[in-house]
């Protein structure tokens, strides 16, 4: 049995083998999507059945839909799932069984074998069981890097490209060194950045690497910093450089406290605009309260003066 399937899910996380961390291919994936498929696998991966081809497994729909939205609908989760059955990945392995020499090999496959959900789906005991692709359990048979990932950090999170960093600073959190550098395209490619999208460096970072940077700062267990790099002053970027380390203290404990939040209002939270603008409309208010001081004194003083 391989040494990722050996591990047992603990305080830390599931362990996600660092084969699936690392597929490419996921760009059609949005953040509800990689939560549910981080889900069904950590359900499977407990199950003990990882391993074998011809595993089922189900799972009440109640305790998935919770992980993305708190509504009764069910329209969404339907469209998360449509989108896990279609999208098509690039998984990367090694295949020892090639001669005297290990061989790199790409499978391209999909998530799952197939989604079969209660006609009822908001019945109370509605459930959805899901079999995963048979061409991954060799893949899986032979893993021995994985990053350990927690459920309730991936669905606090609302930024797709925030998840795919988060595992991957998960897949590297126990490596000897804490700084790596990145090609460009290679972290396109990791973080699920669509082909053609978000082409020049400033739009990048602005719509992609500051974004999952900041949910990865305040709502994991880890910090990560992601600087670009350029030969000299005048060329372009062609790499990045990625730093990680774990949070302690303060920094922990004000995580922990922002994944017990409701999800509403987040992004401004994290950014700091909430504190603003309480600020900005006490200001308002304090403005107001004092114009209707003076008007009063105001008009007290017309008063006395026709009194007098």
């Amino acid at each position: 049995m391989s040494r990722t399937v050996e591990q047992k899910t603990n305080l830390l996380g599931f362990p996600k083998p660092g084969e699936l961390i690392e597929m490419t291919g996921t760009h059609a994936l949005e953040a509800s999507d990689r939560a549910i498929l981080n889900l069904l696998y950590q359900h499977a991966h407990d199950s003990g059945r990882l391993l074998d081809p011809a595993a089922e497994w189900e799972m009440p729909l109640t305790s998935i839909r919770q992980a993305i939205s708190k509504h009764e609908s069910s329209d969404r989760l339907k469209d998360c799932l449509h989108r896990l059955m279609h999208v098509m990945v690039n998984v990367v392995y090694v295949a020892e069984d090639r001669g005297d020499w290990p061989e790199q090999r790409v499978v391209i496959t999909g998530l799952f074998d197939f989604f079969d959900v209660s006609a009822r789906e908001l019945a109370k005991r509605a459930t959805l069981k899901y079999g995963l692709p048979r061409k991954l359990a060799p893949i899986l048979a032979s893993s021995g890097r994985w990053g350990r990932i927690k459920a309730e950090i991936v669905c606090s999170m609302t930024s797709k490209y925030g998840i795919a960093l988060y595992e991957l600073v998960q897949l590297k959190a126990n490596m000897e060194r804490c700084v790596e550098t990145v090609s460009m395209e290679r972290l396109r490619e990791l973080m699920g950045v669509p082909p053609g999208k978000y082409e020049r460096v400033d739009n990048l970072m602005r719509k992609v690497i500051d974004p999952a940077m900041l949910q990865v700062n305040k709502l994991s267990d880890m910090s990560v910093a992601i600087e670009p790099r350029r030969r000299h002053s005048r060329a372009p970027v062609h790499e990045f450089d990625l730093a990680w380390w774990r949070k302690q203290g303060d920094e922990l404990r004000d995580a922990i406290r922002e994944r017990n939040r409701p999800k509403f209002g987040r992004m401004a939270r994290l950014r700091g605009q909430v504190e603003q603008l309480a600020e900005d409309r006490l200001g308002l208010v304090n403005v107001e309260v004092a114009e209707k001081l003076e008007r009063m004194r105001a008009e007290e003083r017309a008063k006395v003066v026709a009194a007098e």
